[in-house]
Formats: C-alpha cells, structure tokens, sequence
C-alpha cells in the first residue's frame, strides 16, 4: 500500500511540473512574430558585395592585381540553409 501512495505522489507532481511549465511557456512566449518591433532578431535579407567588382570576381577565378602590388585574398562561405 505503501508504495501505491508513494507512485501516485510521483505522478500528481510530475504532471503539476508539467502544467506549470506549459503553461509558463505559453504566458512567457511572445505574440508577435520576431522583428517586428525592431529589437528582436530577425533574418536579415542582403546580398554582401565586395567594395571593386575586379577585387574578387568570384569562386575559382584569380583575382585580377592591383597596380600597387597590394595582394587580395578571397575568402567565399555559401550556406546550404534556406531561410
């Protein structure tokens, strides 16, 4: 009998930590979408372009050189995820 007691005590607390939680989430969330007010994050939509088209023309080409002999390194990141 005694271990019956115990098994339900377990179970009513377990099932009030997770009304509690739920609906701490529910009251915690927000309403509005992300971004909306300007202070959350959001993605951002830009197209990022080197400052000379000629300073990095793209992946596998050589960079065309500068008359001053400064050296340009190209470094590309592509991201398979879509937003």
């Amino acid at each position: 009998m005694r271990r019956r007691r115990l098994w339900r005590w377990a179970v009513v607390v377990w099932a009030v930590a997770v009304t509690v939680a739920g609906g701490a989430t529910l009251w915690l969330q927000d309403s509005r979408p992300p971004g909306e007010d300007g202070k959350t994050y959001r993605w951002q939509e830009f197209e990022p372009r080197p400052t000379h088209d000629s300073d990095c023309p793209g992946p596998g080409k050589t960079p065309t050189p500068r008359p001053d002999g400064t050296v340009v390194d190209c470094a590309y990141a592509y991201s398979t995820v879509e937003p």
